[in-house]
């Protein structure tokens, strides 16, 4: 059976790929991503060659023809914990789902697969939402879009809730398709997150590196849960004993990582802990980068095993619609 080819846009590194890939119905082709940190660590685990450059400067038409669209397109300009400038974001990020739209009415594919935060529906009172819907539609596209939550649909004990957008060409295709029920949150933070051993001694708070250390150990007392410093100097805590969202900020330093109390004292979550919260496997490799690097990566990457299930629930569609089944 021949696997519905995907282009990846934004695909940092490639956690919407990943998602698509494990279901086995699906192949990325092409991939573009302008972060060369990100390409390396893309690159390291799948054997697409990622076109690394600006998003601006892609002509449609030299990317091979595929069938579905992957985009997480940069959310910080929607973002509720960013300057939510939306298109007029100063950085530009906001402009970016136009270079979508200018590939997606040249190239035409069968599928449009986006993600983005949940800001993104109320932002601007619902007109930036609205430009995107009309973009898609009138391109030829039946829309569906549904906020769902990585504790809640992916089994990852993480407060993550991102929209994601399908349009679909046929419109049989569109009537087929429905989004994944909730199902139950059975992995806890123990099954990630190493509470027992100890580490490397970057990643702990003591009294000798911080002087807020004793307004920690005043707060941080669970260890059934993860906690944030916030730069107000207050402790604060996930009462729902599961991870705060994580962000790409966590890459520029500070303390925007998480914190959790273990055996061994206070620290902040690892790298590979955060990608594990974001659902990568173990086996998912990083190159020699900086911890700064893979700590922005995680934080700017998806959930795997929501994109998972909305990637098998395209599939099921997808056979019930051409009489694969």
């Amino acid at each position: 059976m021949n696997k519905l080819k995907c282009a990846s846009f934004f695909a940092g590194v490639g956690g919407i790929d990943l998602g698509f890939k494990n279901t086995g119905f699906f192949e990325t082709t092409y991939a573009n991503e302008m972060d060369q940190f990100a390409v390396q660590t893309y690159e390291k685990n799948f054997d697409t060659k990622v076109v690394c450059k600006d998003i601006n400067l892609v002509e449609a038409k030299d990317i091979t023809d595929f069938d579905v669209m992957l985009g997480g397109f940069p959310c910080q300009a929607f973002s509720i914990a960013g300057k939510k400038e939306g298109f007029n974001d100063s950085k530009g990020r906001g402009e970016l789902f136009f270079q979508l739209e200018r590939i997606f009415k040249e190239k035409q594919p069968k599928i449009i697969f986006l993600e983005n935060v949940k800001n993104l529906l109320s932002h601007d009172n619902g007109n930036t939402f609205k430009v995107i819907l009309d973009a898609i539609t009138t391109a030829g596209y039946h829309v569906k879009y549904k906020v769902l939550n990585a504790a809640k649909y992916g089994n990852i004990p993480q407060g993550r809730e991102r929209v994601y957008i399908i349009g679909f060409k046929d419109e049989q295709l569109y009537d087929n398709f429905t989004f994944p029920e909730e199902i139950p949150l059975t992995t806890t933070l123990h099954d990630i997150i190493d509470f027992k051993s100890k580490i490397d001694d970057k990643y702990y708070y003591t009294p000798e590196k911080y002087s807020f250390y004793d307004t920690l150990t005043e707060t941080i007392t669970s260890m059934n849960t993860t906690y944030q410093w916030r730069r107000s100097a207050f402790v604060r805590e996930n009462k729902k004993n599961i991870c705060f969202t994580l962000t790409a900020s966590m890459g520029t330093g500070g303390h925007e990582v998480p914190l959790v109390l273990t055996e061994t004292g206070i620290r902040k979550l690892t790298p590979r802990e955060c990608f594990s919260l974001q659902g990568f496997p173990n086996t998912f490799m990083f190159p020699d980068l900086a911890d700064s690097k893979l700590y922005k990566q995680a934080g700017n990457s998806v959930v795997v095993p929501v994109i998972e299930r909305l990637a098998k629930q395209i599939e099921a569609a997808y056979k019930q619609t051409y009489k694969m089944i």
